[in-house]
């Protein structure tokens, strides 16, 4: 085994490879690139687009995201707090919750102006080690852990978590990209309470 050498007195102290990175070349990328998504769509965010309106050199933006995709993704998926708590324990109440922060996220004009090509990329080249890392995290499995941490005799046994995130979800993106163009307007709370619905356990005959 080596043994560990103590610096000598008036040795300089041992300096990290390399600089910090800079949060505020951070915030100023991820601005930029929530911009241009809205105000010129997906094709036109590019690297380059980003780099002249941040004021950052578009090699800097290179050594933290490896692609343009991995930029747009963290840019409009930046992280669910609203559903990362702990469950409440109120499992209706936490669904509700869950399904006005994916409402928040994908509502925000850089999301629904990124999501339609970054659709059309997962179905060329599938989904980037971000993308899952960012549903495994902060989707899915705190969705199991509500449904998980409800009340005994509170949910039908019968129903399947992930199917019911999947309703979720589904209802969120159709109320997104697809109830604009119809005639017909849903609330949210006409989603929670057929959710609810689901949820139910059958009842005691």
């Amino acid at each position: 085994m080596a043994t560990r050498r103590e610096p000598t007195a008036g040795a300089p102290a041992t300096v990290p490879r390399g600089r910090p990175r800079d949060a505020d070349i951070d915030r100023r990328v991820l601005e930029a690139t929530r911009h241009l998504l809205t105000t010129v769509g997906f094709e036109q965010t590019t690297v380059q687009s980003v780099s002249r309106r941040a004021r950052v050199a578009a090699s800097t933006i290179y050594r933290r995201w490896p692609s343009r995709i991995e930029l747009i993704e963290e840019a409009v998926f930046p992280g669910f707090d609203e559903v990362t708590s702990a469950p409440s324990g109120d499992v209706r109440r936490d669904v509700r919750r869950f399904l006005q922060a994916y409402l928040a996220a994908f509502s925000h004009p850089a999301a629904r102006g990124a999501l339609p090509g970054l659709l059309a990329v997962y179905q060329t080249r599938g989904t980037s080690q971000l993308r899952r890392e960012v549903f495994a995290a902060t989707m899915r499995p705190r969705f199991l852990a509500v449904i998980a941490a409800a009340e005994p005799g509170t949910v039908d046994p019968a129903v399947c978590a992930d199917d019911l995130l999947d309703l979720l979800i589904g209802a969120v993106m159709y109320k997104v990209f697809l109830e604009p163009l119809t005639p017909r307007a849903g609330a949210p709370d006409r989603t929670a309470e057929l959710l609810d619905r689901v949820l139910a356990p059958p009842a005691k005959s």
